[in-house]
């Protein structure tokens, strides 16, 4: 019983801290991302409301770059940014900085790609009773975009836990964290395994209500 206990408060510490990077994680590569995103969609020469070249492929390489790197070798080289900004590169305040970072470029290819499959027929209409460029942006393409881009956020977050338990592996704490120090480097089969069942759950209640809100707001268009 003891032991259950234990495991029972390792996983739960792991299973918060892991909450914690994944959503603090999510809001600061939403912050960084949204715009991105919004910048690549009218700025491209083909299709934007307000092409500019120049900045949109800009863009495009600085998006392409960051999204090359492997998280792990990104982390390692965001650590001084860390020790800068937190005070240390180590545990899950530290993780939040490069997770941030390796998910934005993702979220603003998702944002990007969400508004581009709004119909080009609406931003025409809007266009020719007057609307402003933030207005087409903030009263047609984003309301019209909101179910994928629910469902590119849902993956956003899935994308950070994964992400998360990679960071365990150089400390950035969190299951993937106590699954490495506990489950593989003290033999411990059973916080292995609920470590990798705690993770599995987060997946598939995030996409259960991520994909609900999707289809809700589909069918409210």
């Amino acid at each position: 019983m003891t032991s259950f206990n234990a495991m029972y408060t390792l996983v739960g510490n792991a299973t918060l801290q892991t909450l914690a990077m994944v959503f603090s994680s999510t809001f600061f590569s939403l912050f960084l991302g949204f715009p991105l995103g919004i910048l690549l969609c009218i700025s491209d020469p083909s299709t934007g409301i307000s092409p500019k070249p120049i900045v949109f492929k800009v863009l495009t390489r600085i998006v392409n770059v960051l999204r090359s790197f492997p998280f792990i070798i990104l982390m390692i080289l965001i650590f001084p940014l860390s020790r800068i900004i937190i005070g240390t590169s180590i545990g899950t305040s530290a993780s939040v900085i490069p997770l941030s970072i390796a998910a934005a470029p993702f979220v603003a290819r998702i944002i990007e790609t969400a508004l581009k499959e709004v119909d080009p027929g609406l931003v025409q209409a809007a266009r020719a009773i007057g609307s402003t460029k933030l207005q087409i942006i903030f009263k047609v393409l984003i309301p019209e975009a909101l179910p994928s881009l629910v469902a590119g956020v849902t993956l956003t977050i899935i994308n950070i836990i994964g992400y998360s338990a990679m960071a365990g592996a150089i400390g950035g704490g969190g299951l993937g964290d106590l699954a490495i120090r506990y489950g593989y480097q003290r033999f411990r089969t059973d916080i292995m395994i609920a470590s990798v069942l705690v993770i599995l759950v987060l997946v598939e209640l995030i996409q259960f209500f991520g994909s609900r809100i999707s289809n809700s707001l589909m069918k409210k268009r």
